[in-house]
């Protein structure tokens, strides 16, 4: 597999309580991902505080903290080719307004503050978001019968 990464991938709050897990999972298999960790939860204010760090001091950062804290999200793991950049285009712009058409933003939300799903944004948040919310052991790689006829190089 050319450039493998992982990303993190949280289905918020929202995205639970719409029923759409199964939506979110199916865009990011299609695209040709590959699931590796997963785990339904509801975390602690302080985890979220930890989890969304960057944010503090900023004006959202309180409704943020209390948005993702306020019933169960999904965490996953996401495998592949350049995964990061893939979950990103995927997922669409912050803003779902923003967002370029069917991207899962801009076909399932309409405003920042429900915005269904997180993913990483680069390498170094990607390793450290994942270490925040899954020990090593809970990732399982394996490989697909068929990687090839998606990652593989003429």
């Amino acid at each position: 597999m050319i450039n493998c990464q992982r990303t993190l991938v949280l289905i918020k709050p929202d995205g639970v309580h719409r029923g759409l897990i199964g939506e979110i999972i199916s865009r990011l298999e299609n695209r040709g991902l590959k699931l590796v960790a997963m785990e339904f939860r509801h975390i602690t204010k302080e985890f979220a505080e930890e989890h969304y760090a960057a944010h503090k001091g900023k004006p959202f950062f309180n409704g943020l903290v209390k948005y993702i804290t306020a019933a169960p999200l999904v965490a996953m793991v996401w495998e592949g080719s350049d995964a990061i950049k893939a979950v990103r285009q995927t997922v669409g712009a912050t803003n779902p307004t923003e967002a370029a058409p069917g991207t899962i933003r801009h076909d399932l939300s309409i405003l920042t503050s429900r915005n269904l799903i997180h993913a990483s944004d680069s390498v170094e948040s990607a390793e450290a978001e994942i270490k925040h919310w899954f020990k090593e052991e809970d990732i399982f790689p394996w490989e697909r019968d068929h990687e090839e006829w998606i990652t593989g190089l003429n």
